[in-house]
C-alpha cells in the first residue's frame, strides 16, 4: 500500500489520538485510513455535480473548519 505523509492541525491530531485511546480504532494508521475512506465516500468524488444535487450543499464545507484538507 502506498504511503502518504500529511500535516494536520493539532486539533485534528488530538481528535484522532482520542479515538484511538477510546478504542474506536486499533492505531493512528487505521484511524486515518478509515476516516479518509469514509470522507471520500461522503464527498462525491465520481465527477462533476449535476443540477439535481441539493442547492448550496457545496458551500457548507465538510466540518466548518477553515483549515480542513480535501484529498
Amino acid at each position: 500500500m502506498p504511503k502518504v505523509e500529511i500535516t494536520v492541525p493539532e486539533h485534528l491530531e488530538m481528535q484522532i489520538a482520542q479515538m484511538v485511546e477510546q478504542g474506536e480504532f486499533v492505531n493512528r494508521e487505521e484511524a486515518i485510513e478509515e476516516l479518509i475512506s469514509t470522507g471520500m465516500k461522503a464527498y462525491k468524488t465520481s465527477g462533476p455535480q449535476d443540477a439535481e444535487t441539493e442547492p448550496g450543499f457545496e458551500d457548507d464545507g465538510m466540518m466548518g473548519h477553515e483549515d480542513e484538507y480535501v484529498f
